[in-house]
């Protein structure tokens, strides 16, 4: 079974949180963890990093906060999984086979099924969420959605 690490499921939705609740002003983290539930100290060192890779855009000041540094149709599910679990490589704990049938063998699968997993992770779209969203009549505070800011 696909586990996902509290951090990946953490950008994920703060990320999808962020694109449903977009607005003119930018969403800000104690917003989103009030939505999530989770301590901000901890949601910041994630949208840190998402804001280094690319995916989020950091406005600082008193009104500032978080928005998508793209349009939700170009951020992928993949693009968002790569940032957390790359935050999540120096605390995780890979295993090395310890036979020849786990180099050869069980590695290899395990490599192959990860690289499927991504192409099903790219091929989903911010958008694509923010839509299966409001079809199961999630509330996003009665505002209308911007894509994102320019």
């Amino acid at each position: 079974m696909l586990k996902l690490s509290r951090k990946t499921m953490l950008a994920l939705e703060a990320v999808i949180d962020i694109a449903f609740n977009a607005r003119p002003e930018p969403v800000q983290a104690k917003e989103i963890t009030a939505r999530q539930g989770v301590p901000q100290r901890y949601l910041e060192q994630v949208m840190q990093q998402l804001v280094r890779a690319g995916v989020l855009k950091g406005v600082r000041g008193p009104r500032g906060g978080y928005r998508l540094a793209r349009e939700r149709r170009r951020i992928s599910i993949g693009d968002v999984v790569r940032v957390a679990e790359a935050i999540d490589d120096g605390e995780a704990e890979n295993p090395e086979p310890r036979s020849e049938l786990g180099t050869r063998v069980v590695t290899p699968l395990i490599a192959r099924l990860q690289d499927e997993v991504m192409k099903q992770l790219d091929a989903i779209s911010i958008e694509d969420l923010c839509s299966q969203a409001r079809a199961a009549g999630v509330d996003c505070g009665g505002r209308t959605t911007a894509d994102f800011t320019i």
